[in-house]
């Protein structure tokens, strides 16, 4: 298998001494919600349909369906003992689980970083695991794999990079590639422990952009190292893992460089292509969120839109006196009625999720427009998306 990768100690090494120093600087974490430990509610049940939406800045790219655990989740989520295993939490309270697998089915964690890796820098990844003893079999391949743009699909086996090739006018050809992790388990290491986590690591260069990490098995189960184990219960059809403690850090960057949840800049952009810092702001003016996603046609807020509203929060509570009124909007397709219904709901989701978050709720307000005040043409896909947005106006400051 190739490894696009070096290994972690000579990595370090090389690192250390370029820089006479004994050891590297580390920077802080990229990762939000590292150990899974923020959530919006103790997990319930585990569904095999389901999709990963109450732990904060983590969702899941296919229909397989990830599961969450925590010691306040019920029988079927607890922790230490729930309906797929038995292991306490690496750290904290909490963990995710995933078939990794060794049949096609698959199921993948993904989570968008707090900044975009850096071009030339060399970054280390780890992540520990651990084998439910309710498995058939154990597998090597695990890995991460960093991408510029979220990637997801509906499928519910192996993540494919899917490439649309033209060939002539009219004519189009999609081709299926597996996706290669820039860090990934060693072949030879059969990842086969039920007790205690093993951990997973190593070094790469980025490419500069990288912004979204996916964990998971990449690679069929031909390439997988599949090991049944006589000491597991057959129980589950599959390879099955519980993850927990991710971390992504620049082993090169400056320990005084600033991240992406303190560049307000970021964030709060107008209707126009320029963007206004926060201490420009005045009373009355609005700003769109960009990176809000909801479910189709719902008021549910999808995990990918953590980064966006981790930076909203961290605005108001940096602010104390500040206050906003949250605006939904959508594109011109439906009635009116419903229209009004869903721009209020959605809107309402992002106060509810700041209020959730310890926000007073006397600094928030929401309102539903519906398709009454487009900013683009609902005559094109692209005009449609920008009309579906969720915007804040300043009240007060």
């Amino acid at each position: 298998m190739k490894k696009n990768w070096l290994p972690l100690s000579l990595a370090l090494l090389i690192f250390a001494l370029a820089e006479g120093q004994n050891k590297p600087v580390l920077s802080p974490n990229l990762v939000y919600n590292p150990s899974f430990e923020e959530y919006r509610e103790c997990p319930r049940k585990i569904d095999a349909l389901g999709t990963l939406t109450i732990v904060d800045a983590w969702f899941q790219p296919t229909a397989g369906s990830a599961d969450y655990y925590n010691i306040c989740g019920s029988r079927d989520c607890g922790v230490p003992k729930n309906k797929l295993g038995i292991q306490d939490a690496h750290i904290g309270n909490g963990f995710c689980g995933i078939y990794c697998s060794k049949t096609d089915y698959r199921e993948y964690l993904q989570t968008q970083l707090k900044e975009p890796l850096r071009a030339g820098e060399m970054y280390r990844v780890a992540f520990y695991v651990s084998l439910s003893e309710y498995s058939s079999g154990a597998v090597a391949t695990i890995g991460a794999l960093f991408t510029n743009e979220r990637i997801s699909d509906t499928v519910r086996s192996i993540l494919m990079n899917k490439e649309i090739r033209h060939l002539a006018p009219g004519i189009s050809q999609t081709v299926a590639s597996y996706y290669e992790p820039q860090v990934v388990n060693s072949y030879e290491r059969v990842l086969d422990d039920t007790k205690a986590w093993m951990l997973i690591s190593g070094v790469f260069t980025a490419k500069g952009g990288e912004q979204f990490m996916t964990i998971g098995n990449f690679y069929p189960a031909s390439q997988s190292n599949v090991v049944d184990l006589d000491s597991l219960t057959y129980l589950l059809p599959g390879s099955y893992y519980y993850i927990d403690d991710v971390s992504v850090v620049c082993l090169g960057c400056k320990e005084e460089a600033e991240f992406v949840q303190n560049d307000t800049a970021s964030l709060l952009h107008k209707e126009t292509p320029t963007t206004t810092p926060f201490d420009t702001m005045h009373v009355g003016a609005t700003f769109v969120l960009h990176n809000i996603f909801f479910d189709y046609d719902k008021a549910t807020l999808l995990q990918q839109s953590y980064n966006e509203l981790q930076q909203l929060l961290s605005i108001m509570k940096s602010h104390p006196t500040m206050k906003i009124e949250v605006r939904g909007h959508t594109d011109g397709h439906g009635s009116i009625e419903y229209n009004q219904r869903l721009s209020e709901n959605r809107a309402k989701a992002v106060v509810d999720y700041l209020i959730s978050k310890g926000i007073d709720p006397k600094r928030l307000n929401y309102k539903g427009f519906g398709k009454s005040q487009p900013i683009d043409s609902n005559a094109t896909e692209e005009g449609r998306a920008r009309n579906r947005r969720v915007e804040f106006k300043v009240l007060a400051l």
